[in-house]
């Protein structure tokens, strides 16, 4: 497997209808109109990713504010998202991508390093989608820890 297509800024953000953690469907199509914050994260209920969708979390309300929603997206069911949601308590979407069709179509998914070797699996990214479905940011490798806290400060929030 080679390295995923990265995404740029200016690039259309590709549109997904996916299974959500409360059992419905949510499309990339029905935010249009608002900015969208999709971030992609390995696995549910592990530290790092417990972190990050607790730090969002506690963001949510100051990022809706400013005009964003925030929409978390893993390979996971949606049982186990449900369960995420219930014991962290996220209070915004996330989504089930469990063949990675759409990780992959945002270069999520692929080739990465992790402890010195090269494995494939989800690459932890955020991309900012603007109101009109564009990329407006697309960042990979990001960190679970100070990641909410840096994207705010480069969005301008703080």
């Amino acid at each position: 497997m080679t390295a995923p297509h990265r995404l740029s800024p200016g690039d259309p953000a590709p549109d997904f209808t996916l299974p959500t953690d409360t059992g419905s469907t949510l499309s990339l199509t029905d935010l249009r109109g608002r900015k969208v914050i999709l971030y992609a994260y390995p696995a549910a209920m592990t530290p790092g990713c417990t972190k990050q969708a607790c730090d969002f979390r506690d963001s949510l309300a100051s990022l809706q504010a400013a005009g964003y929603e925030v929409v978390g997206i893993s390979p996971d069911k949606p049982e186990k998202l449900a369960k995420f949601r219930e014991r962290d308590a996220v209070t915004f979407p996330l989504v089930s991508d469990t063949d990675k069709a759409v990780l992959t179509a945002y270069g999520a998914f692929g080739e990465k390093q992790m402890y010195g070797r090269t494995v494939t699996g989800v690459i932890r990214s955020t991309f900012v989608v603007d109101e009109d479905g564009k990329i407006e940011r697309a960042l990979y490798n990001v960190r679970a820890t100070g990641h909410v806290a840096k994207l705010r400060r480069d969005l301008g929030l703080d």
